[in-house]
């Protein structure tokens, strides 16, 4: 992985993928306590910044290769972008997906146009066998979701955007807050922002329990999850981090954070009622760890990303009115 690559996703999505805007507002600045940049990923196409990986994986294949179809294996975000972008390109996607993903996520997968396979992850079955599988049987090509290098080129354009926003608002050194599961975002952006803005470094964001990067980051070995499914962060709850993304990160990245659920709920609610933009919990935890732990960060400024924004309206309607019921504890006082 090199900045070359991610230069060349960039021209390759160059009139495909939105150059999604850097959001900011005065109330968020007040609760984060510094200037508080978002990175709006969730007004990318497919609502979430897989689209970017998709379809550099996708465009990048051999034209015979390509024609035979595709297969990814996701909870829903990285499911929705490689069936648009193999839509896009005239071939088949066959998406495994857990049966408890987002009702959402797994509907808007299908009106895409691809095949959806459903796997019960919470006993135990493996989406990787199922994968492996079905790339044997029909002669499909398997696009990871984060460990694979056009997949995290394509997502380092982000990072691309990012230098040139942090520049034309004047921020040359700040901490850059990635939502992340397997590292695809995070490490992409890290590549990126090295070479283009060095001031700016990244740093992760995950939920509770399930901060396998922020561990592993601390001990500098591959830490592993204890659990696979039980967090409203559905997006970013994976095993452990990539066999490619964790030496960027370790190389590359700061401490990561942690938030609750609690946290990624209020976040989401914040950017609705602030941004009046919608994120789901997973998209929100890095604009969770800028509102709530200010302590852990120094400097005037603070860049995140919200990443997605796939959200079932149920949690979207718990979000709210977790939100609004602090409110008036905090009026009450």
């Amino acid at each position: 992985m090199n900045i070359d690559m991610i230069r060349a996703a960039a021209e390759r999505l160059e009139g495909h993928a939105r150059r999604t805007p850097l959001l900011s507002s005065p109330f968020l600045d007040a609760i984060a306590g510094r200037r508080l940049w978002i990175k709006a990923e969730c007004l990318q196409h497919t609502g979430s910044f897989k689209f970017r990986g998709a379809w550099s994986a996708v465009s990048a294949l051999a034209e015979e290769t390509r024609a035979r179809g595709v297969v990814a294996f996701s909870s829903g975000n990285h499911a929705q972008g490689v069936a648009l972008a193999a839509q896009a390109h005239g071939v088949q996607a066959v998406i495994v997906m857990p049966r408890d993903a987002p009702r959402v996520k797994i509907e808007n997968t299908r009106r895409l146009g691809a095949e959806v396979v459903l796997y019960d992850r919470a006993a135990g079955e493996d989406r990787d066998a199922l994968g492996a599988k079905l790339v044997e049987e029909r002669s499909l090509t398997l696009i990871k979701p984060y460990d694979e290098p056009q997949v995290i080129a394509g997502q380092g354009t982000t990072g691309l955007e990012i230098a040139a926003q942090a520049a034309e608002v004047g921020v040359t050194k700040a901490d850059v807050i990635v939502c992340c599961g397997g590292g695809g975002f995070s490490s992409g952006i890290a590549l990126a922002l090295e070479a283009e803005a060095p001031g700016l470094r990244v740093r992760t964001a995950e939920p509770e329990d399930f901060d396998d990067v922020a561990r592993s980051l601390r001990s500098g070995a591959v830490e592993r999850n204890a659990a696979l499914t039980g967090s409203l962060c559905d997006a970013i709850v994976t095993p452990q981090p990539g066999n490619l993304t964790f030496p960027i990160l370790k190389r590359l990245a700061g401490p990561g954070f942690a938030v609750t659920e609690d946290q990624a709920l209020l976040a989401v609610a914040h950017a609705f009622n602030r941004l009046k933009v919608v994120a789901e919990p997973g998209g929100a935890v890095a604009l969770a760890a800028a509102l709530y732990n200010g302590d852990r960060i120094s400097g005037e400024d603070v860049i995140v990303t919200i990443s997605g924004g796939n959200v079932d309206p149920e949690v979207f309607q718990q979000a709210l009115t977790l939100a609004a019921a602090q409110d008036r504890q905090g009026d009450a006082a």
